[in-house]
């Protein structure tokens, strides 16, 4: 019988290494294909690598799942110490510098969300996203991560709406129509809201105020707002979660043929409540 060459955990941690390099060429490659003042292909340049990044992301997790806690910990930790490399375009201009120090804080949020996944091997959040990663691959789905800064329910659907409609908005648009939305269906609304100190249901001024936070702030959205994005679109908006059964939001637009698809996270990174979305394998 021939024999199966299976990979021991130092060879596909230097697979790994060498596949992010790897990336990193091709991602510098694609950026530099950009023409300089064309906004629309670098729009869609980030967006594809960005897709790129998460796809391999989800390889390697789903890899490195196969080891135990006690055997890959230390490695692992070591290995995504060696492997962050730096984005080297060049700063000459204040929004440039900008750009790029919002790429360094996605790089250091994503090594420690790393990080939080080799510790928690075996915990309720490895668990909870292998459950989730299973389910998605049923369906030809992987998980797209999505920034945890407290517009992550809206940054999803902007996504989903880009994806699945060919829509493109911004978390500020998602946000005020919302808003919007919520003030003027008040009375459709406004029993579904409690106060968090008295959990009374909110006066007319409290609702207002709970609006106004919703367009100008980060406050964390959830059904409610999933609610009213649902009839704003008029699409259903489908939430996959690993405890208990998915959930669909505006059944009544299942004739519009399109879903939004996003993913539930109870337990994200030791932040708690958390929504991504989706894009295909």
């Amino acid at each position: 019988m021939e024999s199966v060459n299976v990979e021991t955990k130092d060879e596909v941690l230097q697979r790994h290494r060498n596949e992010k390099k790897d990336m990193q060429c091709k991602i510098q490659s694609m950026k530099k294909s950009v023409a300089k003042g064309d906004r629309k292909k670098k729009k869609e340049v980030a967006e594809q690598t960005a897709e790129i990044e998460a796809k391999l992301k989800q390889k390697h997790l789903e890899e490195l799942s196969t080891f135990t806690a006690e055997d890959e910990e230390p490695s692992l930790i070591k290995h995504l110490q060696e492997v962050q490399i730096s984005d080297t375009v060049p700063k000459v201009s204040r929004a440039e510098k900008r750009r790029s120090k919002k790429v360094t804080q996605m790089k250091e949020r994503q090594a420690l969300i790393e990080e939080h996944d080799i510790k928690n091997i075996g915990g309720t959040r490895h668990i909870e996203t292998q459950t989730l990663v299973k389910k998605l691959k049923n369906i030809g789905l992987v998980i797209y991560d999505i920034p945890s800064d407290g517009n992550c329910l809206y940054s999803a659907i902007v996504h989903q709406l880009k994806e699945v409609c060919g829509q493109t908005f911004t978390v500020l648009d998602i946000r005020v129509k919302t808003s919007d939305f919520l003030k003027s269906n008040k009375d459709d609304f406004i029993p579904y809201l409690s106060h968090p100190d008295t959990g009374e249901m909110l006066t007319d001024q409290q609702f207002n105020e709970y609006c106004d936070q919703v367009a100008n702030s980060v406050q964390w959205g959830g059904e409610i707002e999933l609610r009213a994005l649902s009839h704003i679109f008029k699409i259903p908006i489908k939430v996959i979660q690993a405890e208990g059964s998915d959930i669909t939001i505006g059944i009544e637009y299942t004739n519009s043929n399109k879903t939004l698809i996003l993913v539930f996270h109870r337990h994200m990174y030791g932040l708690g409540e958390h929504y991504n979305s989706v894009c295909l394998i």
